[in-house]
């Protein structure tokens, strides 16, 4: 005789998935930790998900449709269409930063000295990525700002906007270029970033000191993504402070067509695979050597197919 089938659960039951989409509600992440995450419903309320089963990919700023759970949480059940995302990688894992971003601003300041590698590859994930880039230079009252503001002018020649600014005294210079956009900030630690969001959105710090302890680390400085409304449809998303930027996820050509100045250059060359280290015939090397590419930029992109192709010995 045949056992009787047991009551399924509706984890269980083969239904279970449409039910529960059809029970899914719209919201924002608007903050992501971890494996949770803080999600803003439709009509402004925030709730604490998490995903179903152990593989988190959802990045702060994702449209997600959310079923909520009896114990007053909920669970992301689907991520929407996704208009861009801005993300590191090594050869392990990627690093999701912000999804659905029209802007990153990489903040930079002359006290402590930011690295010119790490920023070239912020430009270049964010290039690959589809998303403009902006460079802002913070503590612009230090005396050190001018030999930093005269290093950055590169950049503004390849078309990307610069501005410079004060976080402690006015941030107008930078407000301007929020306006519209979906912005993510991202920069090494100490650069000003945190001063940034608390002088933008007033209520941050407390947002972040209260995060803080629901996490138990004790600490007010950036450890996760955290989305804040500027009004309108202007967004911003702070990060937290990066020392290096992998970018396991390009290749070779991938570099070559982000960093804007080599792109006219790709084909010219004499081997059709030249990856424009020391190869005989480099259109690159050739356009360098006449000051039409910059040494510096092209020294980090060499470091970068290097590394890409584990070849060390490109100088």
């Amino acid at each position: 005789m045949a056992r009787p089938a047991r009551n399924q659960s509706p984890s269980e039951s083969g239904a279970a998935p449409a039910k529960r989409e059809a029970l899914a509600e719209p919201g924002v992440v608007v903050a992501a930790f971890g494996r949770s995450f803080r999600v803003e419903l439709a009509e402004g309320s925030e709730i604490d998900c998490v995903t179903r089963g152990k593989k988190s990919d959802v990045a702060c700023g994702d449209h997600v449709r959310i079923v909520q759970t009896g114990g007053g949480g909920g669970v992301i059940e689907a991520i929407e269409p996704r208009r861009t995302l801005f993300y590191r990688s090594d050869v392990r894992r990627q690093k999701l930063i912000a999804a659905n971003v029209t802007q990153i601003v990489v903040v930079v300041a002359p006290k402590p000295s930011f690295s010119e590698d790490l920023v070239n590859r912020c430009v270049v994930g964010a290039e690959h990525a589809g998303i403009a880039a902006l460079i802002a230079l913070n503590k612009a009252d230090l005396p050190e700002a001018q030999s930093a503001l005269e290093g950055l002018e590169l950049y503004r020649g390849l078309g990307y906007k610069l501005v410079s600014l004060s976080a402690k005294r006015d941030l107008t210079p930078l407000v301007a270029a929020l306006d519209g956009h979906v912005t993510v900030l991202v920069g090494q630690s100490g650069m000003g970033k945190s001063t940034i969001i608390n002088g933008l959105v007033p209520h941050a710090s407390a947002r972040v000191a209260e995060i803080s302890t629901a996490l138990g680390t004790g600490r007010h400085t950036t450890t996760h993504a955290e989305l804040y409304h500027l009004g309108g449809d202007s967004h911003i998303i702070d990060s937290p402070g990066l020392q290096e930027f992998g970018l396991a996820h390009l290749t070779p050509q991938d570099a070559g067509n982000a960093f804007i100045e080599i792109r006219p250059w790709l084909g010219q060359c004499k081997f059709r695979d030249c990856l424009h280290l020391s190869e005989p015939g480099c259109a690159v090397t050739q356009a360098a050597a006449d000051g039409k590419i910059s040494e510096r930029r092209l020294v980090s992109y060499r470091r970068l197919v290097a590394e890409l192709t584990r070849k060390p010995d490109w100088k």
